[in-house]
């Protein structure tokens, strides 16, 4: 089998990389990248010159790029996104060029070359938000209601997913999941900006009342979930994947702060980011009851892997501070 996997120099697609070589070695494996800002081509370089493993240098919206990537594929992987709710606030532009336009550009190139199977990797946040005091968790049955630039733009390229399903008989299979946690994430997101902080030497910060509500999954359970769903889900079926690791973002800092050693004077309130979503969570019963799966790590567990990783791979996170100017 030839897989193409669109953002594999992502942090969930790095992840995947890696996960895909090791489970699956007899299959080909082709990583497409635009290299971006958060697309490191050090994340999968421990791949290149492995056996059946490509890199390729090219952006989704590049049909003709695109179409030479598929040849011969019998799966697509497509998980190349814009991703961050601060930047997508900033310019909203590129993200509907990006994760609308590209996905479009590449589904029909995907039906030109008449692809097998094609699975597309999203978010919870396109269901929109739940309240604080409440034990209701999203479905696939739920509504689409995204808040923000971000969420409308992946809620957009779920939609056309399932749109070349119902009008061209488009073999896909779609998951959402919610906050991933592990190695190789730009630090921009709560948790990799705070370990980076924390060995600084400086604050955690949070926005507003540090009271909003994460779904968290260490990142290789979510690359096991996304490995079944494209092998056996139902083609045409939405699956949720969730650990159910609801914990607030103080919660999150705090348990960070017990790992470095510091207590709850390394907190830091800031203001809000506007639309700020109080709450997602996720019921997974389709996924565990139908496919099998289930997480293999506590919350706990992924969080100190995911310090120890940062802690020993200064070599990859020092020079993405140096040539993006993160804000630590």
């Amino acid at each position: 089998m030839k897989v193409l996997l669109t953002g594999g120099a992502g942090f969930i697609g790095a992840n995947l990389a890696h996960y895909w070589t090791s489970h699956h070695p007899g299959e080909e494996l082709v990583v497409f990248d635009a290299l971006t800002y958060a697309g490191h081509r050090e994340s999968i370089r421990p791949l290149e010159g492995q056996p059946g493993f490509r890199f390729i240098h090219g952006d989704i919206r590049d049909r003709e790029a695109v179409g030479k990537a598929l040849s011969g594929v019998d799966l697509v992987l497509h998980l190349a996104a814009e991703s961050h709710n601060d930047r997508a606030i900033r310019d909203p532009m590129l993200f509907l060029q990006t994760n609308v336009l590209g996905t479009g550009a590449l589904l029909e190139e995907c039906r030109r070359q008449d692809i097998p199977r094609f699975h597309h990797v999203s978010t919870d946040e396109v269901f929109g938000m739940l309240p604080l005091d409440t034990a209701e968790r999203f479905t696939e049955e739920s509504p689409y209601r995204p808040r923000g630039p971000y969420p409308a733009s992946k809620a957009s390229a779920d939609h056309l997913v399932r749109a070349w399903g119902e009008t061209y008989g488009f073999r896909y299979t779609i998951s959402n999941s919610g906050n991933n946690l592990g190695p190789y994430q730009f630090p921009e997101k709560l948790i990799p900006l705070s370990i980076l902080r924390l060995l600084r030497g400086q604050t955690v910060q949070l926005y507003g009342d540090g009271r909003h509500v994460r779904d968290w999954i260490y990142v290789v359970d979510h690359c096991e979930a996304i490995d079944l769903i494209a092998h056996r889900g139902t083609l045409g079926s939405t699956y949720l994947v969730s650990a159910e690791n609801e914990l607030s973002n103080r919660a999150v800092a705090e348990r960070l702060l017990r790992l470095f050693g510091r207590d709850d004077h390394s907190l830091e309130f800031i203001a809000d980011r506007p639309g700020h979503d109080r709450r997602y969570a996720l019921d997974s019963r389709r996924l565990r009851e139908e496919l099998g799966w289930h997480p293999r790590h506590d919350f706990d567990t992924a969080l100190s892997m995911t310090v120890d990783w940062y802690r020993t791979h200064a070599s990859w996170w020092e020079p993405l501070l140096a040539g993006h100017g993160v804000g630590t």
